[in-house]
């Protein structure tokens, strides 16, 4: 059995991977997407999602896309949503517009709450 300062430990050591894990995904996201299609990306966000999704993305004919809106959403499920739309609804597929890892930046920027 392990004693209370192990258990501690061990429960440290593994928030502390946890979080280089996630440390290392996100920059390998930016990493992937140059900084001038970062711009672009920005810019998308902004004017596309922003004409659904609300100029300042609190809500209008779409959700609110804030932080604490995609709060408890899984980066998953929201790339999904960016690049193969959700069907019966105005949300499109964005595919045809953004790969994979712009997808990933997109949903990195809005959960960091740096979107706009």
């Amino acid at each position: 059995m392990s004693s209370p300062g192990s258990l501690a430990r061990k429960t440290s050591a593994r928030a502390i991977s946890l979080g280089l894990a996630a440390f290392l995904a996100v920059a390998a996201v930016a990493a992937e997407v140059p900084p001038v299609r970062q711009q672009a990306l920005r810019h998308l966000l902004a004017q596309d999602c922003g004409s659904c999704h609300g100029l300042t993305l609190q809500g209008g004919l779409g959700p609110a896309l804030t932080r604490e809106a995609l709060a408890g959403k899984s980066p998953e499920m929201l790339r999904a949503v960016i690049l193969h739309g959700r069907p019966g609804t105005p949300m499109a597929p964005w595919q045809p517009f953004v790969n994979e890892a712009e997808a990933a930046w997109l949903v990195q920027q809005l959960l960091e709450g740096k979107a706009l």
